[in-house]
């Protein structure tokens, strides 16, 4: 992670989809933080590996990675929103939310949804944060 220090701040992640597509993983604007639909990319460009649990667990470290970078933690994510390519997965990936998440019960979306940026994701997340 790497963030700026412009009155508006903004962190990468090192996604090759960052540069590809012209976007940051996060920026925070006074005290809320915006963060990217994010996917299971690990530090090389690649695919997390495994299930949708496995996929969404690697998204919402990314998440919270960016936000912490930016001064939040996990307490501080007031909303959420999970695309899913199965259904199926609902359940596992909401138990991993639970993990990250459930304390700050934020607001939380999870819709199905035909794609992802790449054929092999199964999640993609996203999540807003108010620092207190």
């Amino acid at each position: 992670m790497s963030a700026d220090t412009s009155p508006r701040s903004r962190t990468t992640s090192g996604s090759p989809y960052e540069a590809q597509f012209g976007f940051c993983r996060a920026v925070r604007e006074g005290n809320r933080i915006i963060v990217a639909g994010t996917g299971p990319v690990e530090d090389d460009g690649s695919t997390t590996p495994g299930n949708a649990a496995a996929q969404a667990e690697r998204c919402c470290d990314l998440i919270l990675a960016a936000i912490e970078e930016l001064g939040g933690e996990a307490e501080d994510v007031v909303r959420t929103r999970m695309l899913l390519t199965d259904p199926e997965d609902q359940d596992a990936v909401g138990e991993v939310h639970k993990i990250y998440f459930g304390a700050a019960k934020p607001a939380a979306t999870m819709a199905g949804v035909a794609w992802l940026c790449r054929p092999e994701w199964k999640v993609e997340i996203e999540a807003e944060a108010v620092i207190k």
